[in-house]
């Protein structure tokens, strides 16, 4: 079994991974409610609370059976707040020191892209393998924090970008736009919660950047700044009577830009399935979007369970577990560091 640890931004996580059965443990300490107050994620009180919580997350962790039976560990590295990696970084080296286990570092991008695969590993262990080599390459979309990307996983596992954005990630456009709209942190659901209350959009569309197939590229800057430009025009009668309209089309521009940018480098016809993870993920109108396009594509559309969206340990050990090119060992002659700015 694998010991997952997550502790990239604000969320403090642990997970135990067993490659015969699925998940065996996992659980997630969130400080949500302790950064929205500032608007966003404060660096210094989020390592602040990793210590507190890694400390009950370890107590609790210890009393499961599974803890019985790790026989390594796997610990996000990068990319990150770096305050916050080298929180759970010391954990994982001090766990590796103490039991003797091997310890290895994990992308957190690498953990989004093979989060989609984990709901296919849990309906059939021993049969994951062969399914798993037959849905390669693969096309995956994560939409993570600042990240936007499209990428391949390759046969070999390999993982390759294919698109990214050049400027705002989607997650950002929806938590500036919310800002903006004076809705708090975090931003995504919260304009997610008001479009649902509207029955039509909002009279003036928002702008879908690079149309055009040949643009590998995203960009959200433009949207935000349209909806900066709409809202300077209304008055504070008139943006709360189209609130949920202006909500409703500012979310369907981003999802819009994402679905069909991977609907473009879809029709190559080189993927065999396609993939959906990251945070912006647990956004239901995207999901349900991304859904439809592999259906209409042909294509099994494989999308990260809702509590596998976010940060998360358990997308840790199973890309530990996949053991895709890039993984990093832990040595006495060559140490496991933290990499804030990790690419894949």
């Amino acid at each position: 079994m694998i010991l997952g640890i997550e502790s990239s931004c604000d969320e403090s996580a642990l997970a135990v991974f067993d490659p015969t059965f699925g998940i065996r443990w996992e659980k997630v300490s969130t400080q949500i409610d302790l950064h929205a107050v500032y608007g966003g994620v404060v660096p210094d009180l989020a390592s602040r609370e990793h210590l507190a919580a890694f400390e009950l997350l370890m107590e609790e962790c210890r009393n499961q059976d599974a803890f019985k039976h790790i026989e390594r560990l796997a610990v996000t590295c990068g990319p990150g707040l770096a305050s916050c990696l080298a929180i759970g970084l010391a954990l994982a080296q001090a766990i590796s020191n103490a039991t003797t286990k091997p310890l290895c570092g994990v992308n957190h991008l690498m953990g989004h892209a093979f989060s989609p695969f984990i709901p296919l590993h849990r309906s059939s262990p021993a049969q994951f393998e062969a399914d798993f080599r037959r849905l390669l390459p693969h096309l995956g979309l994560i939409v993570s924090g600042g990240n936007t990307m499209l990428i391949e996983v390759a046969t070999d596992r390999s993982i390759r970008v294919i698109a990214s954005t050049v400027d705002d990630a989607a997650g950002e456009a929806l938590d500036k736009g919310a800002k903006l709209l004076g809705l708090g942190y975090p931003g995504g659901p919260r304009i997610e919660e008001l479009a649902r209350q509207s029955t039509q959009p909002f009279a003036h569309p928002f702008p879908v950047s690079f149309p055009n197939p040949e643009d590998l590229k995203f960009s959200f800057a433009g949207l935000k700044t349209s909806l900066r430009y709409t809202l300077e025009k209304l008055s504070d009668d008139a943006l709360e009577s189209n609130l949920a309209s202006i909500c409703f089309s500012y979310q369907q521009a981003v999802v819009d830009q994402l679905i069909r940018k991977t609907r473009q480098v879809l029709k190559s016809g080189r993927y065999r399935s396609i993939g959906l993870s990251g945070g912006v993920a647990n956004n239901t109108p995207l999901r349900e979007a991304f859904v439809h396009t592999g259906r209409k594509s042909g294509v099994p559309a494989l999308v990260a369970d809702k509590r596998h969206t976010g940060d998360n340990a358990s997308m840790i050990a199973f890309a530990a577990w996949i053991q895709p090119p890039g993984i990093l060992h832990h040595t006495a002659d060559s140490p496991l560091g933290f990499h804030p700015s990790m690419r894949l």
